[in-house]
């Protein structure tokens, strides 16, 4: 994994004339073809002034979670935590939403605005003990670069 290209192309994809969900599906869609591992890529924001996460845009295998609950799941916790999640092995997680039998592993990381929590991106793989600190990392690169254009 190269940071310094993939930062770069993030950059390139954020400062484009394109409208924001066209940058969000084209992070998305970047994230998951360069990196063989990240097998579903997303973003979820916070549903108005509700306590839920609402899916937008993302890459991969449909999901019936298109709204999850603060604390439900992995992605409901991190809307609580205002922290990052890694799991390795979701198996071990007793709060979590399987969104598939092919996941073994999860990384979320919140998406910050003026101090506030609005959202978080969120990658899936088929690969369990997979995500390491490069990958947090990049994310959280990637979600700085997000909070600029909401």
């Amino acid at each position: 994994m190269n940071i310094a290209v993939l930062k770069e192309n993030i950059n390139n994809i954020i400062t484009t004339d394109n409208s924001k969900d066209e940058k969000l599906q084209a992070i998305c869609d970047y994230l998951e073809n360069e990196i063989s591992y990240y097998d579903w890529v997303g973003f979820y924001f916070k549903n108005g002034d509700k306590n839920e996460l609402k899916l937008a845009q993302y890459t991969g295998e449909e999901t019936e979670h298109t709204i999850i609950p603060f604390g439900k799941g992995i992605c409901g916790q991190v809307a609580v935590s205002n922290e990052n999640f890694v799991v390795q092995d979701v198996s071990e997680q007793d709060n979590y939403i399987s969104c598939g039998w092919k996941v073994k592993s999860e990384i979320v990381i919140p998406i910050f605005v003026n101090n506030e929590n609005i959202g978080q991106i969120d990658i899936d793989s088929h690969t369990a003990n997979t995500f390491t600190e490069k990958d947090e990392e990049l994310l959280e690169y990637v979600c700085e670069k997000v909070a600029n254009i909401l």
